[in-house]
């Protein structure tokens, strides 16, 4: 970007256009590896339930699994994100981001549930990093704990020791089982566990819920992303002072779970706030502004500015490339998007520059 100047020093050929225009999208939290999985997951299931068809769906042939994740990307970049924080598990979606117009920061997701495997799960994720970074993403590559639900008490440890001031994102509370698990050691995940074969009687509930649970395992200085957040209430915001970013997912919340989640009490709060679309598995597309418009529906109070603050600056901050992108700023290349204004005082995007 050369500069924001003065009508009268713009020269000549100037484009007038109708609408608002704001930075490219940055999507804080997404899984272009799911992207076959879209159409095949039933609605309204629960978290729990969601979980288990996801595992017994995500495997596939891998020609199928690219040619959804290009499609994917497509609409991603068509529909105005520039950036990406894309959830990975394994190493299928290199070629395609080697190759694409869009900034990808890859979180290695960690899991495992069992405290004697830590180590080895470890280990896992550890060399699917190794890979991404040498592809060429030695900077924007990351471990990050899967979830409260997924990963044990050695391996939170363990995760902390290997993430020294690096960015990191976790799915958190989107669930009330997961609360409930962490409180008691009953709910819905219980079944979950048993179908999947996990020993889980090594776990000690808390007492406390999840994002109270976890939170005091990391202390290395990272830069947290706590992705969902459908069921944190204000106890838990006080006991989290040292998450950066909070993620708003509100499709998938409500493709999984039907929730929302209790945005007023994070603004109310002065949390620092993002917006990511989660993966073709929970959402019926990847479009930054339908996130937008579902948030604008549920919380009309919320000025759209703000919103489009969360989705821009904001996103860009989480993923450290304010410098690049998120702001209209001399040096900067953070894209173009044109929302169209109007009908019955709603803005309506018609066209997209990325």
């Amino acid at each position: 970007m050369q500069d924001i100047v003065a009508a009268s020093e713009a020269g000549e050929n100037v484009q007038e256009l109708d609408g608002w225009l704001c930075p490219g999208f940055v999507n804080a939290h997404c899984h272009i590896e799911l992207s076959h999985l879209r159409g095949k997951i039933a609605k309204h299931t629960g978290l729990p339930g969601f979980v288990e068809q996801v595992i017994n769906g995500r495997t596939a042939e891998l020609d199928t699994i690219e040619d959804a994740m290009e499609a994917a990307a497509s609409e991603l970049y068509e529909s105005g994100t520039v950036a990406v924080g894309d959830i990975c598990n394994t190493t299928h979606s290199i070629r395609l981001k080697l190759n694409s117009p869009l900034y990808w920061h890859n979180f290695i997701e960690v899991s495992g549930f069992v405290d004697a495997n830590a180590r080895v799960r470890l280990g896992t994720s550890q060399a699917v990093l190794d890979v991404f970074k040498a592809a060429g993403f030695e900077n924007n590559s990351s471990l990050s704990p899967h979830s409260p639900y997924s990963v044990s008490r050695t391996l939170f440890q363990l995760i902390n020791e290997r993430t020294e001031g690096k960015i990191i994102s976790i799915h958190n509370q989107e669930t009330a089982a997961e609360n409930e698990l962490y409180e008691s050691g009953t709910g819905g995940f219980l079944a979950l566990y048993d179908q999947l074969g996990i020993d889980i009687s090594g776990f000690k509930p808390t007492g406390a819920s999840s994002l109270q649970s976890w939170i005091a395992a990391f202390n290395n200085h990272q830069q947290i992303i706590s992705v969902h957040n459908t069921f944190t209430n204000e106890a838990d915001l006080d006991a989290a002072k040292n998450i950066g970013f909070f993620c708003i997912c509100i499709n998938a919340n409500e493709y999984i779970e039907k929730t929302i989640p209790p945005l007023l009490l994070l603004q109310q709060a002065e949390r620092r706030m993002v917006v990511g679309t989660d993966s073709y598995a929970s959402n019926d597309s990847l479009n930054m502004w339908n996130e937008l418009q579902t948030i604008r529906k549920h919380f009309p109070t919320i000025p759209l500015e703000i919103l489009l603050q969360w989705a821009t600056s904001n996103g860009a901050a989480a993923l450290n490339i304010s410098d690049r992108f998120g702001s209209f700023e001399k040096g900067k290349k953070p894209g173009l998007v044109l929302i169209d204004t109007v009908e019955n005082n709603v803005s309506v995007p018609h066209r997209f520059h990325a």
